[in-house]
């Protein structure tokens, strides 16, 4: 089943260096999940800190952001303490959230494929479905392209 727009957000629970967190402790909230290929890489890197940027408009508009890779909780932690990031990161070492939500996708570079995570984004609402989704992200503008998005969504 492919995701889209209005479907249900798939039911997670992730380990992050803060606790356990699962699909459910936001339910009545806005969720702003995103997928993204590993900790400490430039894109990555970048993205989490446009995110750690717009961590205080989203939490005005009852939004949490919630990032997800295959890295191990303890690659979280030094990745947030290296670049003092403002947001929650959930391990997915198995990788059944990222399947869940169709992030991993065959990749190719210089003619090699190979499984990876596509850089991906899902807004979802209070009722638990998804109220807008982006695919093959780029970096630059796609945090205020979310926020953007969150506040139509909202009206």
């Amino acid at each position: 089943m492919s995701l889209e727009v209005g479907s249900p957000a798939p039911d997670f629970t992730l380990d992050t260096p803060d606790g356990p967190v699962s699909l459910g402790d936001f339910a009545g909230k806005w969720l702003l999940l995103y997928f993204y290929p590993k900790d400490d890489t430039s894109g990555c890197t970048r993205e989490a800190i446009q995110f750690t940027g717009a961590a205080g408009d989203f939490a005005a508009l009852d939004a949490t952001i919630l990032g997800v890779s295959k890295d191990s909780v303890a690659s979280h932690a030094k990745f947030a303490a290296k670049h003092d990031l403002g947001i929650r990161l959930g391990s997915d070492p198995e990788g059944g959230t990222v399947e869940a939500y169709g992030a991993w996708v065959e990749k190719s570079m210089y003619g090699r494929k190979y499984m990876g995570i596509d850089r991906s984004t899902f807004l979802i609402g209070p009722g638990g479905r998804i109220v807008a989704l982006w695919r093959k992200v780029k970096v630059p503008g796609h945090a205020d392209a979310v926020l953007k998005a969150l506040k139509a969504a909202r009206g």
